[in-house]
C-alpha cells in the first residue's frame, strides 16, 4: 500500500520543492519488517558502497548459507575471515556481521524490546554493537521499524539530494544545521521526505528485505 495519504498531504503543504519530488516521483511503500538482525547484518554490507554493489555481495553472503540464505547467528560467528572476503567483505565488515550476531545470540535484538524503546534509546542499545553507528540505527529505524520521523542529515544522498534540490552551498556542519532547518517543517513524517530524496537520485539505501 501506498504512503499514508495525511504523511504525503502534510509534506506536500510544508515544503513546494519536496511538494514537486513528490509528484514526480513514484509512491513509497511500506517496508517494515521484524527481522532487525538481518536487517543491520544488510546495512552493514551496505556501509560505504553503492546500492548495486551492495545488493552483488549480499547474494555472495546468502551462499555462505545453505539451503535458505539465512545467516544464523551461530553460523555468522562461525565463519572465518577468508570465507567472507570470498563473498566480498572486508575484515572490518566481517568483525562488526561476528559482533551483531553475537548480540543477537544474548537476545539483544528481540523485537518487542527494541521497539518499545524511544529513539535516541533505541540508538544508543544498537551503536553499542561494535560497527553499527548512528547512520546504521537511523537505517534500520527508517526501513526495519518503519519509524515516521527519522532525518539522516549525515547520509551522503540525502546531502546530495537537498543540494541539489535546495541549491545549498554549504559544507559540514553548517551543511547539518542548514539541512536540519529545512527538514523542521516536515515533521513529523521526515522519514518518508528522507525516502522521496533519496529516490530522486535512484540511491536509496538498502537494509530491508
Amino acid at each position: 500500500m501506498p504512503a499514508n495519504s495525511s504523511a504525503l498531504q502534510h509534506l506536500r503543504q510544508a515544503d513546494p520543492i519536496l511538494a514537486a519530488l513528490i509528484d514526480r516521483g513514484l509512491p513509497i511503500r511500506p517496508s517494515a519488517h521484524e527481522d532487525i538482525y538481518l536487517a543491520l547484518l544488510k546495512a552493514i554490507v551496505s556501509q560505504q558502497i553503492s546500492t548495486k554493489a551492495a545488493a552483488a555481495i549480499w547474494r555472495k553472503v546468502e551462499g555462505l548459507f545453505p539451503p535458505d540464505g539465512y545467516p544464523e547467528p551461530a553460523a555468522v560467528v562461525a565463519l572465518s575471515d577468508e570465507e567472507l572476503r570470498a563473498a566480498g567483505i572486508s575484515k572490518q565488515k566481517a568483525g562488526y556481521l561476528r559482533a551483531i550476531a553475537d548480540f543477537a545470540q544474548q537476545d539483544q535484538l528481540d523485537y518487542q524490546h527494541i521497539t518499545n524503546l524511544d529513539e535516541d534509546a533505541l540508538t544508543r542499545h544498537l551503536t553499542s554493537i561494535k560497527g553499527v553507528g548512528r547512520w546504521t540505527a537511523q537505517m534500520i529505524q527508517m526501513f526495519a521499524l518503519e519509524q515516521p520521523d527519522v532525518f539522516s542529515e549525515g547520509d551522503l544522498g540525502i546531502q546530495n539530494a537537498m543540494r541539489r534540490h535546495y541549491n545549498l552551498e554549504e559544507t559540514g556542519k553548517a551543511l547539518h544545521k542548514r539541512m536540519i532547518e529545512i527538514a523542521e517543517s516536515w515533521r513529523p513524517y521526515r522519514s518518508l521526505a528522507c525516502k522521496y530524496l533519496w529516490q530522486s537520485l535512484d540511491n536509496t539505501p538498502a537494509p530491508k528485505q
